[in-house]
């Protein structure tokens, strides 16, 4: 933890989840459990997230204790990921967003 987030929870929490595809990796992986890297990036429909910034994402995540990654001893190589008790803790927060956002979209749909 980083000195100017030990006095702001909301701080904390905003770096945590900064970048722009966390919310997206740990809704995934909420929504499925464990995934492997490749279903991770096929997960994302083309987008602009590149292999690079899903690795490094997926780093920051597992080094928050968000995203568990588990090696297995094989050729070639598998590694699947899983969200951490920690990780799994956020999934209410995600709903709430997704019921937020709903709303939002609901009240301004005529704005566009």
């Amino acid at each position: 933890m980083k000195e100017w987030e030990k006095d702001c929870p909301i701080l904390l929490t905003q770096r945590l989840i900064s970048g722009k595809w966390k919310l997206s990796i740990i809704w995934f992986l909420a929504q499925n459990n464990v995934m492997r890297f490749g279903e991770l990036k096929n997960a994302f429909d083309d987008s602009l997230l590149t292999q690079k910034m899903l690795t490094q994402h997926l780093k920051d995540l597992e080094r928050d204790h968000l995203v568990n990654r588990q090696v297995y001893n094989e050729m070639p190589p598998k590694v699947e990921y899983s969200l951490t008790p920690t990780g799994k803790s956020f999934i209410p927060v995600l709903e709430h967003m997704e019921k937020w956002g709903q709303h939002y979209m609901h009240i301004h749909t005529d704005e566009a």
